[in-house]
């Protein structure tokens, strides 16, 4: 059963930040090499603040291959104390549109490896376009709570 039409994933480089070290964490969010896989990795460079000059990376999953093994990497790197708030807050989480959105803080990320949830802006961005049929949020709901069941 297919699970999503498309999940982009987005993260902000601010000025002053190691680009690098942010592009290979994002990267590494996915259990396939993206060039290999021919998924391009959007660059954008957009205006914060006082004019400071923020660099937008991007990457959109189509593929159903790549939509699953990215959901069930970042389940499994997830720690279940995260996937049951994501399962508590799902409703809030989906739009009428079918979106199913995700924040993990970009600091806990970078610093301790660690997928955390937040609901501030410095963050790992994740849109989840869920393939639900007839396309209601119920049918939604459904799907994405079997994404994210816990195992046991």
């Amino acid at each position: 059963m297919k699970i999503a039409n498309s999940i982009k994933i987005t993260v902000f480089v601010k000025e002053g930040e190691d680009e690098e070290k942010v592009r290979g964490r994002l990267l590494s969010l996915f259990p396939f090499d993206i060039e290999e896989e021919k998924i391009e990795l959007k660059e954008d460079v957009a205006t914060g603040f006082n004019d400071k000059k923020i660099k937008v990376l991007e990457v959109v999953l189509e593929k159903e291959r790549h939509i699953e093994a990215f959901l069930e990497n970042l389940k499994k790197e997830m720690m279940d104390e995260v996937n049951e708030r994501i399962l508590m807050q799902a409703e809030s989480r989906l739009d009428d549109e079918c979106n199913f959105f995700l924040r993990f803080s970009k600091k806990k990320l970078m610093e301790e490896n660690d997928l955390w949830l937040t609901d501030q802006g410095n963050c790992f961005h994740i849109k989840i376009n869920v393939a639900a049929f007839p396309k209601k949020k119920e049918n939604a709901l459904e799907i994405i709570r079997n994404v994210f069941k816990l195992e046991g």
